[in-house]
Formats: structure tokens, sequence, C-alpha cells
């Protein structure tokens, strides 16, 4: 059955809290979050359960954004409380977060599965009980040779600066989707980007 309703939406991006962190691609989930955000006049500023988050409305539908303060290896840490807070189920939840495996442009959209090696999503799966949440991943990886540890934490380099700003656009436009249509519609549009990709469980 498709989660199209007028419940309220949990979207959740991942990243690490602090200057240190910003505009680095570990915390792409942070950049779409203010993008929606900014398009729908949400302000993600108040504290909740170790989380930032902001509510209102995309399109019809009521919406919390949230933005976990525990840094990314201990995100159910906050996800969990504030879904039980809010009377909302892991069918309710979006999470936006980087996929390394992904290359940069690429938007993958799932239901369910693993966490595929990614900590942040491997606690909230931990957190909930559950690999059923809607997932969007952001591809970050720049189709050259990187150390991973020291890319995904460092700031994104000058020349990749307006195919980020497109990217999270992107995904944005893909959240929006999602949640006017469904998850299944939003993976027809928007999973041709995902370039690389040999099959459904990648």
């Amino acid at each position: 059955m498709e989660e199209i309703s007028g419940r309220a939406c949990c979207i959740a991006g991942l990243g690490n809290p602090g200057e240190r962190y910003t505009g680095t691609p570990h915390n792409v989930g942070f950049l779409v979050v203010d993008e929606l955000a900014k398009r729908h006049s949400i302000a993600v500023t108040r504290r909740e359960f170790s989380a930032l988050t902001g509510s209102g409305r995309i399109g019809s539908r009521p919406v919390v954004l949230a933005k976990p303060q525990t840094f990314m290896n201990l995100s159910g840490n906050a996800i969990g409380p504030l879904l039980a807070y809010r009377n909302l189920t892991n069918r309710d939840l979006i999470v936006v977060y980087d996929e390394l495996d992904l290359p940069l442009s690429a938007v993958r959209i799932k239901k369910n599965g693993s966490a595929a090696g990614h900590n942040g999503v491997k606690s909230i799966m931990g957190a909930l009980k559950t690999d059923v949440f809607t997932r969007v991943r952001v591809g970050i990886h720049p189709n050259r040779e990187i150390d991973a540890a020291e890319y995904v934490l460092a700031p994104w380099a000058r020349e990749w600066r307006d195919e980020v700003e497109e990217l999270v656009s992107y995904t944005a436009d893909a959240v929006e989707s999602i949640l006017a249509e469904g998850a299944e519609k939003a993976m027809a549009k928007f999973n041709r980007r995902a370039r690389g990709l040999q099959n459904e469980d990648e």
C-alpha cells in the first residue's frame, strides 16, 4: 500500500553538527533539509530530543523537518524519540543522507533494505527496530580516486559548488515528489538520475 495520506511526515536529513562539518559531503542531508525549509518557510530552530526541528506544510502534507544533533553514528538516538513524541511511525519517516557508493549527482530512493554500511542509517534501524522507512540516498562520489574517510569530512571542493547546489535542489524535488505522489512514483521519476546502478539492491 502506498504511503500517501494526510498524516504528518518526518523528513530527517543526516549529518554532523557544528561549524567544522558545515559544507562537507557527509552533511548533504542537512543541506537538503535546509533547502526544503527555505522553499516552504519552515524555521528549523526548535530543539527536540537531540534534534533541531521545524514544523510546517509541504503541499498538503504536515511535515516535521529534522536535523539530528547527535553526530551521524548516533542518529537513531534523535529520530526514535522524536517520532514517538510526535505520534509518528517508521512509515511516516523519510531519511535523506549521503551515499559514497553512488556518483555525485545520483539520487536513489528506497523504501526498505539494509544500511549498506551507512552508520547513520544503521543507528536509525536499531532505534526503530525495522528497516522499513523511506530513504533518499544522495550520491557524493566524485568519480576519482579519493581517501573516503578524509573526503566525506572535508569541505566540498570549489569546482563542485554548482553541481552540489543542483544536486541539493534535485533531491529536494524528489522529497516533494514522495510527499505528493508516494515513493513508488518518485522512484520512477528520480532514480533514473542514479547512474552506474546495476540492480535494485545496490
